[in-house]
């Protein structure tokens, strides 16, 4: 396996990172010695291997030297959503131990808000208390750290009671820098990724897909347009513009891009495209049927277990002779189990397990068809995925029950054309006879001082009574089930 330093070496001039807004362009080498100044940076703090940091940005350049620093000082780096509130930040700086944030200037008032005790470092624009982090690295001495180590990524999802929840691996079991990584792999076999790739990330950085997809790249050689926030027309422009070869999408892209005029998505050159990967929430499969019809069977799907332990792949030839899949195990072997963890027959729907070197359950329910494929029928304990982020309910009821209007709450995915699922609350009001629009209003309220925008549900529907079976479980998903249908029989 390769990495950047050994790029910059045999071509140090090839760019590394291009925005594809602005046109910034950071070559290998550039990339070589802003990621040794960090580095450098991190060791003057007093960071040493498994000490951890945190980047809280918008899409910038500058994200990758502070990754590519941590990774080669044996680090451990969290991206953090820049969508988050104050709380959520300050919870996960608390919770990853880190010691340093990296963050943008537009975040704003969220960065006064914020109250842990960390070092604290600034880009876009100054601000009381913060060091700019351009001119605090451009004073770093540009050669490696003599101690340099693998170091590796910690991110976070939605947690399920309520707070976020991180998974900390310990730092790769091969020290040096430049040891094998699974995705950089996976990226080069399945999907024909190169040394001569030109790949568009058009998605937020501190999403875990996006960030590993670019360093996979880096790793390979190749070059990584970023998009500076997703615009359907602009992800066509970049394609033309930078003679995209590869991608990485969800299917939120697809759909907002399918929408466009018909003028639009024909005025732009895509012929250089050879792989669109897609995965991170289920693609309708009308959609996923335009976008094959539209830019040619370049469309692979992946579909992948947590820490590596399984990953199918999909190409866009047999996903047209097996509709709806996500493919076969490239790296593992799949079982259909029911709830004891027996072997389910071929055919029947079940939890979906990988076996690698121990069998890892997922949580998603689907079922194995006599070739392999696999099809996911349900999704992992009525977590929500909208434009490709997981969102879990629970935090979000806790939220609404607290209200002293509201007796009871269910919140659940409902489909959504554009997002894929779109937040629905269902309330129980203490007093059925609040129940309107005003009352809407103010939980919508009431719940944007405690989440990110993200979370907040799209639609606040009001019930006279929530049923719930005897063990205080509520029959969520039968209430998921009604809304489903509603959408089905709607589309029929």
């Amino acid at each position: 396996m390769s990495h950047p330093y050994l790029h910059a070496a045999s071509h140090p001039d090839k760019p590394a990172v291009i925005m594809a807004g602005s046109g910034e362009t950071v070559s290998y080498a550039q990339l070589d010695r802003r990621s040794n100044q960090a580095a450098q940076l991190f060791r003057s703090l007093g960071l040493g291997h498994g000490d951890t940091i945190a980047i809280c940005m918008d899409n910038r350049a500058v994200f990758f030297d502070l990754v590519w620093g941590a990774q080669r000082a044996g680090l451990v780096f969290v991206a953090v959503s820049s969508r988050l509130t104050a709380a959520e930040i300050d919870f996960i700086l608390k919770d990853s131990g880190s010691r340093a944030l990296f963050a943008s200037a537009y975040l704003g008032e969220t960065l006064d808000a914020l109250t842990v005790d960390v070092g604290r470092y600034i880009t876009g624009g100054a601000r009381d208390g913060w060091q700019d982090i351009e001119t605090v690295l451009a004073g770093m001495p540009d050669a490696a750290v003599a101690d340099e180590r693998a170091g590796t990524d910690m991110l976070y999802s939605s947690g399920t009671t309520g707070q976020p929840k991180g998974v900390r691996l310990p730092l790769p079991d091969e020290p040096e820098i430049d040891g094998p990584n699974m995705l950089a792999m996976i990226a080069a076999g399945a999907f024909g990724f190169t040394a001569d790739s030109i790949y568009l990330s058009p998605a937020p950085l501190y999403h875990a897909a996006p960030l590993r997809w670019c360093m996979s790249v880096h790793r390979l050689g190749g070059t990584v347009v970023v998009m500076e926030h997703f615009d359907g027309e602009a992800a066509l422009a970049a394609i033309e513009k930078y003679r995209i070869t590869d991608s990485q999408w969800v299917p939120t892209h697809f759909t907002r891009m399918l929408k466009l005029p018909e003028d639009v998505r024909a005025r732009y050159d895509h012929s250089t495209l050879k792989c669109a990967v897609h995965a991170a929430a289920p693609c309708p499969v009308p959609i996923k049927e335009a976008m094959i019809a539209w830019w040619g069977p370049v469309i692979r799907e992946y579909y992948a277990g947590t820490e590596g332990n399984g990953f199918t792949f999909i190409s866009s030839e047999d996903w047209l002779t097996h509709k709806g899949s996500v493919g076969r195990a490239l790296n593992a072997i799949i079982h259909i189990c029911d709830e004891n963890g027996r072997e389910l027959p071929v055919g029947e729907e079940g939890i979906v397990y990988f076996e690698s070197e121990s069998r890892s359950m997922l949580g998603d329910v689907g079922r194995v068809d006599e070739e392999g494929f696999l099809y996911l029928t349900d999704r992992k304990s009525f977590m929500i995925i909208s434009g490709g982020v997981n969102i879990y309910p629970q935090e979000i009821e806790n939220l609404l029950v607290s209200h002293p209007k509201v007796a009871d709450a269910a919140v659940i995915g409902a489909p959504d054309e554009d997002m894929g699922e779109r937040v629905v609350a269902v309330v129980q009001p203490l007093d059925m006879a609040e129940a309107g629009d005003a009352l809407a209003a103010e939980l919508i309220a009431y719940l944007r001082q405690s989440l990110s925008g993200v979370k907040v549900p799209r639609q606040i529907d009001f019930r006279a009574e929530l049923r719930r079976h005897p063990t205080g479980k509520r029959y969520k998903r039968l209430l998921r089930d009604e809304y489903w249908a509603k959408s089905e029989s709607r589309i029929v």
